[in-house]
């Protein structure tokens, strides 16, 4: 099943977008900020995957999952969507861990 991964990955990015939107965590709060921060950390990994690939250490095996198209060689199109998931989902739960901790600090700090 042609494109099924991306499928997944698609589905993945729309639940992040909910959670973000009904908890106000990254593009919700502040949303100049988090493309800022969403596009240096693709970019920053999409630098690393071709260093991968070009010192062979990334490569596509064979799957019939992926769409067939690539970026850039052995980068396919999902490796775009996987790293903004990654960022995505690190900078919620970033965001959502955040104030816990700050809670917890100020609650000792009282003590």
């Amino acid at each position: 099943m042609h494109g099924l991964y991306l499928l997944g990955l698609l589905v993945s990015l729309t639940g992040m977008t909910v959670l973000d939107a009904r908890y106000r965590l990254f593009f919700w709060r502040a949303p100049w900020r988090a493309a800022a921060v969403m596009a240096i950390g693709v970019v920053f990994f999409l630098v690393w995957d071709v260093l991968g690939v070009a010192l062979g250490i990334f490569f596509i095996g064979p799957t019939r999952l992926l769409t067939g198209v690539l970026l850039a060689p052995d980068v396919p199109l999902e490796e775009l969507f996987f790293l903004l998931l990654l960022c995505y989902t690190t900078m919620n739960l970033f965001a959502a861990v955040r104030p816990i901790v700050a809670r917890a600090a100020d609650r000792r700090s009282r003590s």
